[in-house]
């Protein structure tokens, strides 16, 4: 039986662009296939363009950490609807 969740920390640091692009085909193809979900740590632009949610955390104030979710899929359709 496949995992429910995989957790992969930055192993997408070490790849250039054309790697990262094909790293990412492979997890589409994973996930098409399973019903596995991933949980992608990254600082790789390329590769959290390519995921369906982002989370971050960001401090706006001193000491205060403030968790950030974004559904790229409803960004996009809010960016065309404009």
């Amino acid at each position: 039986n496949p995992a429910p969740i995989c957790v992969l920390d930055e192993v997408d640091a070490p790849l250039d662009d054309a790697n990262v692009e094909r790293f990412c085909d492979l997890l589409d193809a994973m996930v098409a296939q399973t019903n596995t979900r991933y949980l992608i740590v990254t600082h790789n632009a390329v590769s959290m363009a390519r995921m369906h949610r982002l989370f971050g955390v960001t401090m706006a104030e001193q000491g205060v950490s403030t968790l950030v979710s974004v559904d790229l899929e409803t960004a996009e359709q809010l960016r065309e609807a404009v």
